[in-house]
């Protein structure tokens, strides 16, 4: 594995642990307003994302079915969308601002919990990455190494203030400064390792990597329908979230063509 691809790999990692590290500089927890604004954001960088940087490369891919290429997209996406379906419901897990716990019945902690709900959807971020760069390495797509990276920086760009939502209401529930960072940083640690898992395999998957794409984005898109949007939108009215969801949706979509 070369260094462009550990680097690769590393860069929205590192965007988790920046964003949590927001806890050693801020003193207050973040304010409904700006949760929003993040979330939005970030919900806008996975759906261009999952357009972008998976959708359209996996329809690219198969142009040699025909009329009949958007089939791995479609088969793919709907594979993704009901993995992260069980995923959610079989993981005890809780959303942000919200004090009922969801899946199975557990006594974790609900500090633990909100971690669990943030870990759940970085890893079709992670696979993303991995599928994107596993696509490079092969040498038998049109992926190239500039639209892996942008891919990598996108989701590290939305991952920052992700970082910063799950560590600072730790904070605020009463976790010391070093403990919700640790948190903060432990939920992105799936990444890097989806990734790592993905490139290995990448000789076996490479027969079906449009479907691997389509399969990352529709597992981003649950992500963004299931949890992101609702946080974005609830509580009293405000546009300040759809704004920023439209301002990540074309950085991430000018990432893609610029570097791609």
């Amino acid at each position: 594995m070369n260094l462009d691809i550990l680097n690769g790999i590393a860069i929205p990692f590192l965007g988790t642990s920046l964003g949590a590290a927001c806890v050693f500089l801020m003193k207050k927890d973040l304010s409904i307003i700006v949760q929003r604004m993040l979330t939005g954001f970030a919900a806008g960088v996975m759906v261009a994302a999952s357009i972008w940087s998976l959708l359209i490369p996996a329809m690219e891919q198969s142009e040699h079915m025909g009329k009949f290429s958007f089939i791995p997209g479609v088969v793919g996406f709907w594979v993704g969308i009901l993995f992260l379906l069980l995923l959610d419901t079989v993981t005890p897990h809780l959303h942000m601002n919200s004090d009922t716990p969801e899946g199975p019945k557990s006594k974790l902690k609900k500090t633990t919990m909100l971690v669990l709900a943030v870990t759940l959807h970085n890893i079709p971020e992670g696979m993303a990455v991995g599928v994107v760069y596993a696509g490079w390495v092969s040498g038998h797509t049109t992926i190239s190494a500039t639209a892996a990276l942008a891919l990598a920086v996108g989701i590290a760009i939305q991952n920052f203030p992700e970082g910063a939502i799950i560590s600072m209401p730790l904070r605020a529930r009463g976790a010391t400064k070093k403990k919700a960072f640790l948190y903060g940083v432990l939920s992105g640690i799936v990444e890097p390792l989806a990734a790592i898992i993905t490139i290995l395999l990448s000789k076996q998957l490479i027969p079906i990597l449009p479907y691997l794409l389509s399969f990352a984005a529709g597992a981003m898109i649950y992500v963004v329908i299931e949890e992101l949007i609702p946080e974005m939108s609830e509580g009293e009215h405000s546009n300040w979230g759809t704004l920023l969801f439209a301002f990540g949706f074309t950085l991430m979509m000018a990432l893609d063509v610029a570097l791609g």
